[in-house]
């Protein structure tokens, strides 16, 4: 590939969509609803474990194992916002970190029979790719396998619909406070909203989203790996979130594929410089192998540089949020 294609090809995999997916949720969590999770990594998780151990272990339909992850997501919710939504928005964020990690371990450690350790579970996307149209013999776009293009075809479209599920309820009565909830909790209180009714809401919608992405994750790589859902995952989607601009219904994907797309041409164009036998960079600056380092270096570069000229990201509303009011 070369550094158009490849950046093209990384803007729209499975994995991509995964990434979309988590964000769009973080953007009901942070942008909408003002709640700092953190944890995001651990829906996804839930909803990917839930999904591939109930096929590849019990034996369950495509459905019921989605509905089994979607149940876990809610669960997960639930004991992330009971003990912490009546507090400070600080305390959320420090046990969304903390069960991310410790569900990690629990996937990485124990009930090996399931979750099968740090060899993740594999064998559950029979069901799904049977489903598949497309031609065995079909020539792929951007070299993307037959199975990739399968998902793909699945994944955008829901993520469309998901966009304009979330644009409606943004722009219904419970939107409407749940924002209201942002910006000022006390007021909406005196008015005799639930205020932790709502927030509990929202942590359930956009932990729902989230645990859906790890099922286009998981049908994508084909396997459930612990180390794909450490916090690096969760970080990388508010990435995208802040590069989109928070409280945008189109922000997540907007900065997923710009975020995809910039990391893919960095590595690609710092590869070509750093190889060769005279290459423009000297090994002594950078060698090939330093290069996946060095782009995510640039992308946090480019990130502190958003923070500073344009807090809002590139398509958000300053007058709506910013993230340096908060």
């Amino acid at each position: 590939m070369d550094l158009i294609t490849s950046p093209l090809y990384d803007a729209f995999t499975p994995t991509a969509i995964s990434f979309v997916l988590a964000a769009i949720g973080l953007n009901i969590h942070f942008g909408y609803a003002g709640l700092l999770n953190f944890g995001q990594a651990a829906f996804a998780a839930v909803g990917a474990y839930g999904m591939g151990v109930a096929i590849a272990s019990f034996n369950l339909p495509l459905v019921v194992a989605i509905l089994v992850g979607l149940v876990a997501a809610v669960l997960l919710a639930l004991v992330m916002g009971v003990p912490t939504l009546r507090l400070r928005a600080d305390y959320l964020a420090i046990v969304t970190i903390a069960v991310a990690e410790i569900l990690r371990l629990v996937f990485s450690t124990t009930f090996k029979e399931y979750f099968r350790a740090r060899d993740g579970v594999s064998g559950f996307t029979g069901s799904f790719r049977s489903l598949n149209p497309l031609p065995d013999s079909m020539d792929t776009f951007l070299n993307f396998s037959r199975n990739d293009l399968w998902v793909m075809l699945v994944g955008w479209p829901l993520v469309g619909l998901i966009l304009l599920f979330v644009w409606a309820i943004m722009r219904s009565p419970w939107g409407r406070v749940v924002k209201s909830i942002r910006e000022d909790e006390d007021a909406v209180r005196s008015l005799g909203k639930n205020v932790y009714s709502y927030k509990m809401q929202a942590l359930i919608l956009g932990g729902v989203i989230g645990a859906v992405g790890g099922f286009v994750g998981a049908q994508g790589l084909a396997s459930v790996q612990p180390d794909s859902y450490n916090l690096d995952f969760t970080f990388i989607a508010f990435t995208m979130l802040i590069l989109g601009g928070a409280a945008r219904v189109m922000s997540p994907v907007a900065g997923a594929v710009i975020f995809w797309a910039l990391l893919s041409f960095l590595g690609e164009l710092l590869t070509k410089l750093s190889s060769g036998d005279n290459p423009i960079i000297p090994p002594e600056f950078m060698t090939p192998d330093q290069v996946g380092n060095i782009r995510f270096a640039f992308v946090g570069l480019a990130l502190m540089l958003l923070m500073i000229f344009r807090p809002q990201g590139l398509f958000g509303d300053k007058k709506e949020i910013a993230l340096d009011a908060r």
